[in-house]
């Protein structure tokens, strides 16, 4: 490989640091390079760490850094969870993830009516900023970056966390992680939504704006597709409705007249890992290739950082089965194997037990265990892009990125040349929503036929394999999270509260005023989230999805 990119690459690898914790080679002790290739590169593939960043983003691969280890966890009270993270934090896991229960997620306090039977019992209920301090307790939150996968009430959690963070000393501008805050996917698939959606798109562009002045080093969004295909969508559809979330988030910025290289870099993606091993590995290579070219030809983005496709990735939770639960330790590490070598930034193996209940102890340590196996002993690692010049996968990547384009086409005759109001149409057309219906009932169809086979459960269904004992959260534990909410009001200064309330609501007839900072007022005066939620619904109103038969 001697031609020009190669050469540059080259230079960049030379001068970057490596890991010196492992050696590359075999272990036969085999010297490996750590790139391989033709001499002349075909620059539609390229060279990692080079545009268009099909074969990566960074000319190292993984032997510059790993990919950060995050578990997805939450279960119970902040106390409960916050002995999870100690655990995972001492059993190698590098960066946290937070889990949210059903009511935190639909912006509800604990002691609401609709919270009754819920609360703590999908992920850890947090109702105020006192839930957010006993949440990471004794955790350096400088030191560890940290994912809160929450959207429609985001902002309103992002804010506690800060105000958390200010309480434990830390700098704002030195803290790292990502706030999903993709509220697009939501009426598209999660349906985690609280108000109509221009006031959250509002939100989110204020967090856009927040997170590119004073907190830098944290991603204000990630633009989820794993929603998307656990939902039912194929993985071209996957693609192509996140990636086109992404440019109608790119167009809100610009919207806002915020400059694009200010602010572009903050995006981030959490892409679905499925057990098609090589239809996997050839969406994250051709989203990381669409990105760059789209930022770069219709977005005028010049800096590299804006180009660069920064991705998390989580096993396919749907594709778990409670049926013989052992069998998902293998499709996890599948999966997990296909994340890595597509590229991952940022990974969470789902437990076995996840299809029965919130993963044990037992089930998450094996689950991080899978990511350390195959960090430290299967080599995969050790070259950039390994699978990079394969016919089978470079014509499955030229195949996938031309379907996307495809989708995206579309998107943009419904939004009359805008993607975010194409994406937008589609949402109050249902277009989304039907596309996705339709590849989960063709599956569906190829199932029943035999076509498509389930281990466990449409074949080889003969088994000795035990139910797994799984977490039970117990119905006391609602019981203290609903008296905690009420001491916080009884005991907090009820006037700064009422002040602060009362000022989300004149933010929210304001748009020239960030709401992130009111929300961290509003969230060190211990405005419960309930209590914020309502205030903004009370001058939003609420949204109902239309009908799609």
């Amino acid at each position: 490989m001697a031609d020009d990119l190669q050469r540059r690459w080259r230079e960049q690898y030379d001068k970057a640091k490596l890991r010196d914790d492992v050696d590359f080679d075999t272990l036969s002790s085999v010297e490996l390079e750590p790139l391989y290739g033709p001499d002349e590169v075909d620059p539609e593939i390229g060279v990692p760490g080079e545009y268009p960043f099909t074969r990566g983003i960074y000319p190292t691969g993984y032997r510059g850094r790993l990919w950060t280890k995050r578990q997805f966890a939450g279960f119970g009270g902040p106390a409960d969870t916050n002995e999870r993270y100690k655990f995972l934090i001492a059993q190698g896991q590098t960066g946290l993830s937070v889990a949210f229960d059903m009511p935190t997620l639909m912006g509800r306090d604990s002691d609401e009516p609709h919270s009754e039977g819920e609360v703590g019992r999908c992920g850890v209920a947090v109702d105020s900023l006192a839930d957010m301090e006993i949440l990471f307790g004794d955790i350096d939150v400088e030191g560890i970056t940290t994912s809160m996968t929450i959207s429609g009430p985001a902002p309103m959690l992002f804010a506690m966390y800060l105000a958390a963070a200010i309480k434990q000393g830390a700098s704002v501008a030195k803290l790292g992680g990502t706030c999903q805050t993709d509220i697009l996917k939501e009426y598209i698939a999660q349906k985690e939504w609280l108000f109509p959606p221009e006031p959250h798109l509002r939100l989110t562009g204020d967090m856009m704006d927040f997170c590119a002045q004073e907190a830098p080093r944290y991603y204000p969004l990630s633009i989820s597709g794993y929603h998307i295909r656990e939902a039912g969508s194929t993985a071209v559809q996957e693609l192509a409705f996140t990636i086109a979330s992404g440019f109608a988030h790119i167009e809100l910025g610009l919207r806002r007249g915020l400059d694009i290289d200010s602010f572009a870099p903050g995006l981030s993606f959490f892409f679905n890992s499925h057990v098609d091993f090589f239809e996997e590995i050839a969406k994250f290579r051709a989203a990381r290739k669409i990105w760059a070219r789209w930022l770069k030809e219709r977005y005028g983005a010049t800096k590299e950082r804006s180009l660069m496709l920064k991705f998390h990735t989580q096993t396919a939770g749907v594709s778990l089965t409670a049926q013989q639960p052992y069998n998902n330790v293998v499709r996890t590490a599948t999966e997990a194997l296909a994340a890595v070598l597509g590229g991952t930034q940022s990974l969470h193996t789902n437990s076995l037990d996840e299809v029965l209940a919130l993963p044990s102890e037992e089930a998450v340590e094996i689950a991080l265990r899978t990511q350390q196996v195959i960090a430290y002993e299967t080599g995969v690692a050790n070259v950039a892009d390994p699978l990079g010049g394969s016919w089978f996968v470079e014509e499955l990547t030229r195949k996938t990125e031309d379907s996307a384009e495809e989708y995206f086409a579309k998107i943009d005759e419904m939004g009359d040349g805008s993607i975010l109001d194409g994406m937008l149409a589609g949402i109050e057309e249902g277009y989304f929503q039907q596309e996705i219906a339709d590849a989960a009932f063709h599956y569906q169809k190829l199932l029943e036929k035999g076509r498509k086979v389930i281990v466990g459960v449409s074949r080889f269904t003969q088994t000795r394999q035990a139910t797994p004992d799984v977490l039970t959260i117990d119905s006391e534990m609602e019981e203290r999270q609903k008296k905690a909410v009420a001491e916080v009001r009884a005991n907090r200064d009820e006037e700064k509260a009422q002040a602060a309330i009362q000022a989300l609501r004149d933010m929210a007839h304001d748009e020239s005023q960030n709401s992130i900072p009111v929300l961290v007022e509003a969230a060190q005066a211990y405005v419960t989230l309930g209590e914020m939620t309502q205030a903004l619904k009370d001058e939003w109103g609420i949204y109902t999805e239309p009908p799609r038969f």
